[in-house]
């Protein structure tokens, strides 16, 4: 299996534009407001005794640094929006990639839930944990791992027979060795991506229906 590198930019962290928007609407308030208050100023003043010209040369710079914080927003916001699209055309490129993310969550769907582990050592016996979305446990019980390093998949079979139905799942691996001694184990998920999507700037990769954050993906390969 030939692995792809993984390159990702800033903009893959989590980036709101709903966020961006409502600083700049305040601001472009207070904007006007300034405006507002000025012009009203200048025009109920005394002619025989106008506004100190120091004093209104100090207004019109803070008029000046309100418009161009305002400008300046807004110019952000659409580097903003465009790195995200940009992030969104790169990992498109993903889609039909097999996917290794920084997570116990893994979808369950058209095909099982699937998950790598990696242990410290020689393991005896393991038992599997799965909760829902919910924090439910769905399943405990024994698993047959072999070797240190391997994938775990469950097709969503519960203890009555019964089938769990499609979303997310949690899993969470108790190991020991041969005396009895915990065996420390991590797993990861892992799937095919089938879809890009893109929510309030953050860009997240569709596997067995469940969205997986950008970055959390730890590598790529291409689909066995």
């Amino acid at each position: 299996m030939s692995i792809l590198p993984v390159t990702t930019t800033a903009a893959s962290q989590p980036i709101s534009t709903s966020a961006a928007a409502a600083p700049k609407a305040a601001m472009g308030a207070d904007f006007n407001m300034f405006l507002k208050l000025l012009t009203t100023q200048m025009q109920n003043q005394d002619p025989l005794s106008p506004m100190d010209s120091t004093q209104y040369t100090q207004q019109l710079a803070q008029y000046s640094q309100v418009e161009q914080t305002v400008q300046q927003t807004g110019t952000l916001k659409d580097i903003l929006a465009r790195l995200s699209t940009q992030d969104m055309s790169q990992a498109a490129g993903f889609i039909g990639r097999e996917a290794v993310f920084n997570s116990s969550v893994s979808g369950l769907g058209a095909t099982p839930a699937s998950w790598n582990y990696s242990a410290g050592g020689a393991i005896s016996r393991a038992t599997a944990t799965i909760t829902d979305a919910s924090g439910a446990q769905v399943f405990t019980g024994p698993i047959d791992l072999s070797g240190t390093d391997g994938t775990y998949r469950w097709d969503g079979t519960l203890a009555d027979g019964s089938k769990a139905p499609s979303g997310a799942y949690t899993l969470a691996i108790k190991a020991v060795d041969a005396s009895g001694a915990a065996v420390a184990t991590t797993v990861s998920s892992v799937g095919t991506v089938n879809d890009v999507s893109l929510k309030n700037g953050v860009v997240s990769l569709g596997v067995n229906g469940v969205a997986m954050a950008m970055d959390t993906l730890v590598r790529l390969a291409v689909a066995k």
